[in-house]
């Protein structure tokens, strides 16, 4: 195989359908077999040719199923001719043959079929196959889940280079997919050398990591629990799931294996008051003549007692309205769940959760600025967000306005837009928020996250709201986003390689 040919994969139906649905009978409508769907998912992102085939001798609405699921993922699908002669293989897949690296996996054992695609070079993977096959040029494994960490592993071997790297990754599905769609997870090796497998959970995970490279993750997903009574310290006071546990478990054995971002440099980010005070240190940053750049004034609560409130309030400077957040920032149900509250009997029965953060709810004219850092390079987005506390208070009804800043942020109206547009003078200064980056990026240790900046009305100060990890930075587009997240992967690498070596 070469590496500058394309990579096709044939998935024989053998592999797909259930039996119990009617797989070979024709007599039950047929279905694919657990884990055949997550497969093809994946597969269809994967930057490699894929088809699937069967006998022709198949039942018509089973080949017929088989074809529209083809077609649902965008794969090509051909039949399989009768033994005739010396005739195994139709037209298309001896073309393929001629033109791609190919493999073909399939769960029946056909010795003959599996001499004929060895001949025309192809690479054949027997998956679950109880009776097993005598050639042993055949790779076997046990489940359908190890198909793709052995075909990425088969790839990296033809391709024969020591520069391609296998990145094994960790998130929840629906992130793993918005990453997928934009051709983030190639199987075939990205412009930069790059292969991407996911970690599956449901198999043994120290077989999975001695084939990768390295680790990519999202353990925001992973985690289980945070005690909101424990000041948040990387493992202290957060629980993982099994998976994650394990990966942990392998890191602490392993300390040199790469992992993007090792999980002490995340831990701060999931405490408001620890984001509170990485982003105080902004005023370090020296910005005579240009706009402040800082963090929101801000108080960590413990209760909401009016008395007490009132006197840190005080003692704090700090005045309504406030935005009160959860101290936890995310891998909780309700870390997102906030108030804007105007006045102090607002706080009698509040349902943020305690512990919180109050902060200082900034005008900024309906605009917020979504910044990503990935890698060296920095991007930027401008959203429509919440309008100013004077047009929230008139619709609040001396009520704290509560939201979920996920799902239900009270965003600005076209016409107030439209005042505010008419209002404010102030702009963004780049310059400045590049700066902030290259700050937080040497204080966090991180290799791809995002935040978000406001511009205060009046003022004209830089107010960095929030810190997240591995945001989706899907305001970026494609064209622009992948290869900048391959390279921050790719020389994220080899800054940690290249700290070994010294």
């Amino acid at each position: 195989m070469a590496v500058e040919r394309p990579v096709l994969l044939v998935l024989d139906a053998s592999l797909l359908l259930n039996p119990v649905g009617g797989g070979g009978t024709g007599e039950v409508a047929p279905a694919l077999l657990p884990g055949a769907e997550a497969l093809l998912r994946r597969l269809r992102y994967s930057n490699l040719g894929v088809a699937i085939c069967g006998p022709e001798e198949l039942p018509t609405n089973v080949s017929d199923f088989l074809e529209k699921t083809a077609n649902v993922h965008s794969f090509g699908y051909t039949l399989l001719p009768a033994p005739s002669g010396n005739l195994l293989l139709d037209e298309s897949m001896l073309e393929w043959s001629r033109s791609s690296s190919c493999f073909y996996a399939t769960s029946r054992v056909d010795e003959d079929l599996f001499s004929e695609l060895q001949s025309h070079e192809w690479r054949v993977i027997a998956v679950d196959n109880e009776r097993g096959t005598k050639d042993s040029r055949v790779v076997n494994i046990s489940k359908l889940e190890e198909l793709l960490l052995t075909l990425a592993t088969l790839i990296k071997k033809e391709i024969s280079s020591s520069s391609v790297l296998m990145v094994g990754y960790a998130m929840k599905q629906s992130r793993e997919q918005d990453f997928a769609k934009r051709g983030a997870f190639p199987l075939y090796p990205s412009k930069n050398g790059l292969i991407f497998v996911p970690l599956s959970f449901e198999l043994p995970l120290a077989s999975q990591l001695n084939e990768v490279d390295m680790i990519l993750h999202k353990i925001t997903d992973e985690i289980v629990n945070i005690d909101p009574n424990c000041s948040i310290s990387f493992p202290k006071g957060i629980s993982f799931s099994a998976g994650m546990s394990e990966i942990i478990r392998f890191m602490e054995e392993y300390p040199d294996f790469c992992i993007i971002d090792p999980f002490k440099n995340i831990s701060p980010l999931l405490d408001r008051l620890q984001i509170q005070e990485i982003l105080v240190r902004l005023q370090e940053l020296g910005t005579e003549g240009r706009p402040k750049l800082r963090a929101p004034h801000s108080l960590k609560v413990k209760n909401f007692h009016g008395s007490e409130l009132q006197k840190q309030l005080a003692e704090t400077n700090l005045s309504f309205p406030l935005i009160v957040k959860p101290q936890v920032a995310c891998g909780a149900a309700d870390a997102h769940n906030m108030a804007l509250v105007f006045q102090i009997e607002e706080f009698s029965n509040l349902s943020v959760p305690l512990p919180a953060i109050l902060q200082e709810y900034i005008d900024h004219g309906s605009k917020i600025f979504k910044f990503y850092v990935i890698g060296d390079k920095v991007f930027h987005a401008v959203k429509n967000s919440m309008p100013n506390a004077s047009l929230l208070k008139s619709s609040s009804g001396d009520e704290p306005l509560t939201f979920n800043s996920l799902k239900t942020l009270p965003v600005a109206t076209k016409e107030q837009l439209l005042q505010n547009r008419v209002q404010d003078n102030k702009s963004l200064d780049i310059d400045v928020v590049e700066e902030a980056a290259k700050f937080l990026k040497e204080s966090l240790g991180l290799t791809i996250f995002g935040f978000d900046v406001v511009v205060q009305e009046g003022s004209g100060d830089h107010v960095i709201v929030d810190l997240n990890y591995l945001p989706s930075f899907k305001e970026v587009p494609d064209s622009e986003a992948m290869p900048a997240f391959w390279d921050a992967i790719r020389q994220s690498y080899e800054s940690e390689k290249g700290k070994g070596q010294t």
